[in-house]
């Protein structure tokens, strides 16, 4: 049952091996986001359109610090038949330097042309170069609480992926709800929105 929905998890492959660089991705001028949905945007555009260097520079800095250590893209393949609707943004501390995105992605699923759409909350945080991914939350089994992955912390990620690759029994979520405020929250594995 786990191997029916491993594709949904696919969309934030954590692929071992595939990151060519030893090197953090710089931001380069004009990516800066206002706004929280802008940089989910942009990420979402990047994963799209298969640019791995506009992905990796959508994260936070401590994500690509551990992606480039770990070696990992924090993302698919490119797929032109996708899309995606970024909706509703919710500021999750007292200084607004925290946000949680909701957005869904669809994508043609075979060769009959049907289609598949997940959602996702994407968890944000206001660094010096704007808005930056720092993990996400999603649903992969209906009856299983979401899946939390924080791209800060590369191992919980790939041992929670790999869990869920295998079908284990151990289901790889956490059982906090994905719109609680960090502050209210110890021991989570979410990111912290500072």
């Amino acid at each position: 049952m786990y191997c029916k929905y491993w594709n949904l998890a696919a969309l934030l492959v954590i692929g071992a091996g595939c990151n060519n660089s030893s090197e953090p991705a710089t931001i380069t001028t004009g990516q800066r986001s206002a706004a929280p949905d802008q940089a989910v945007s942009q990420f979402l555009e990047a994963v799209r359109t298969g640019n791995d260097q506009q992905t990796a520079q959508m994260l936070t800095p401590k994500a690509r610090e551990e992606a480039a250590k770990n070696d990992l893209v924090v993302a698919p393949r490119g797929s032109p038949t996708a899309t995606y609707k970024v909706g509703q943004t919710e500021y999750v501390t007292p200084e607004k330097d925290g946000a949680h995105v909701w957005c869904s992605w669809t994508d043609v699923v075979d060769n009959e042309g049907h289609t598949r759409t997940d959602e996702f909350i994407w968890v944000l945080r206001k660094e010096p170069e704007g808005w930056r991914i720092a993990g996400t939350v999603t649903k992969v089994l209906p009856d299983q609480p979401p899946l939390i992955l924080n791209f800060e912390d590369a191992a919980d990620m790939v041992r929670k992926l790999t869990l869920l690759e295998s079908g284990a029994a151990d289901t790889p979520t956490d059982s906090q709800p994905p719109v609680e405020p960090q502050a209210a929250r110890s021991g989570s594995n979410l990111p912290a929105a500072r």
